[in-house]
């Protein structure tokens, strides 16, 4: 048997398995990502110059010793980036398509030098209608400082492959959270 989270290939060789198939979703199931990851001065820069957000809020410590944090705020682009992404391997490592986000809030600011974790708890899981062999799964993921203060929560909605194939899952349906404009 091979370890947990590995696919044997042959003997002595494995690979590792990124990500769950629609059946190995369980609604209110909590998923801890980790490692977590600490935001640098770096990131924040070059993410703002990337998306072209070039407010003084972000890149001017002089111009933010005036205000009431006294340094630069972490852009929200780059917490969502950091935080969406240690999200990715396990709940959508398999995923096929990110249907969508909702419900995106910054309750608590992000400063250069914080480190950030992430949880994602299930929140609904469906067949496609219009996609055989593929089920809807939605998420809330939250992003909490080190010191468990919460900076980010959001809802998101991704397809992801069935290993069953296109007929009616045997699985009893629960209640889903249809991303924004669903079509699938």
């Amino acid at each position: 048997m091979p370890p947990t989270g590995y696919e044997r290939l042959a003997e002595q060789r494995y690979r590792e398995v990124v990500g769950f198939c629609y059946e190995e979703f369980t609604v209110g199931d909590v998923i801890e990502h980790r490692p977590g990851r600490t935001v640098t001065e770096m990131d924040n820069v070059l993410m703002s110059m990337l998306s072209m957000n070039a407010s003084p809020l972000h890149i001017d410590a002089a111009h933010c010793a005036t205000l009431p944090w006294g340094r630069p705020l972490v852009s929200s682009l780059v917490t969502l980036s950091i935080v969406g992404g240690m999200t990715a391997r396990s709940t959508s490592g398999r995923a096929l398509a990110n249907l969508g986000w909702d419900h995106i809030r910054l309750p608590a600011p992000v400063f250069p030098g914080d480190t950030l974790y992430a949880q994602s708890e299930i929140l609904a899981k469906r067949r496609s209608r219009s996609r055989p062999g593929e089920g809807i799964v939605s998420c809330r993921t939250t992003g909490t400082k080190s010191t468990g203060e919460v900076v980010l929560v959001f809802e998101r909605s991704f397809l992801v492959p069935c290993r069953t194939g296109g007929g009616e899952s045997a699985e009893p349906a629960s209640p889903a959270v249809p991303p924004p404009g669903e079509a699938v």
